[in-house]
């Protein structure tokens, strides 16, 4: 049974959330603010965090990125809830290192869907693969990422982007054919979401002098090659 760690400060919410996912099969832990979400954290992992933006003390967004930057916690998937709606603040949201987000009101059932459809994409693939292009590597043996020997500590929707690139390399996509070809059958995920993960893709890879590879491909999309 898959966890999911939900932060709000608002009781009837948390109420709401956690129905709907007990329903769907979750079991479910509750906190009402930043502190607490990370005392639980120390004892339990969860499979995903649900986070509201607006938190007492400590934003939602300040967590997420505090998460996103420690060892322990930075695979946990993270879907931000928010009032905000805006293409600024889904994109803001995004650059913290969530892996979604979702508008208030929502309904329960998108709501689940798309926790759903995060566990999906962020599951380490079964293909059983190694690929090594100018001497980055992605093991998907030991699920790990590497240049030159140096590891490179990638989140996991970086990580079956960055496996999709690879195994098709010199071949340019759309933002659409990504969204098909990496988030699956997440029909809820919009492009622009695409250029945030590549953004931190990029960024992963400075580390090494590979981002080079990762190429912006003017009125398509992106391509990866070691060909500049």
């Amino acid at each position: 049974m898959a966890s999911v760690l939900v932060v709000d400060d608002e009781p009837d919410i948390r109420d709401m959330i956690r129905f709907a996912l007990e329903g769907a099969g979750f079991s479910v832990h509750e906190a009402g603010h930043a502190d607490e979400a990370r005392k639980l954290l120390v004892s339990e992992t969860p499979d995903l965090m649900l986070l509201d933006w607006m938190l007492p003390g400590r934003s939602g967004l300040e967590l997420a990125q505090q998460l996103k930057q420690n060892n322990s916690t930075r695979a946990v998937p993270i879907i931000i809830v928010s009032a905000k709606g805006e293409e600024e603040d889904r994109v803001k949201g995004l650059d913290t290192g969530a892996d979604d987000y979702i508008a208030k009101p929502f309904s329960p059932r998108e709501m689940v869907a798309r926790v759903n459809a995060v566990l999906r994409r962020v599951k380490p693939t079964d293909v059983d693969d190694r690929i090594e292009i100018a001497g980055l590597r992605i093991d998907n043996l030991s699920h790990r990422v590497s240049a030159n020997g140096k590891r490179i500590d990638i989140a996991p929707t970086e990580y079956r982007l960055l496996h999709f690139f690879m195994t098709h390399a010199d071949r340019a996509f759309t933002r659409s054919q990504l969204l098909d070809q990496v988030w699956g059958d997440q029909v809820y995920v919009e492009e622009r979401t695409v250029d945030v993960h590549v953004r931190r893709l990029r960024k992963a890879l400075e580390a090494t002098n590979h981002d080079y590879m990762l190429q912006t491909v003017r009125g398509v999309g992106y391509r990866f090659s070691n060909k500049e």
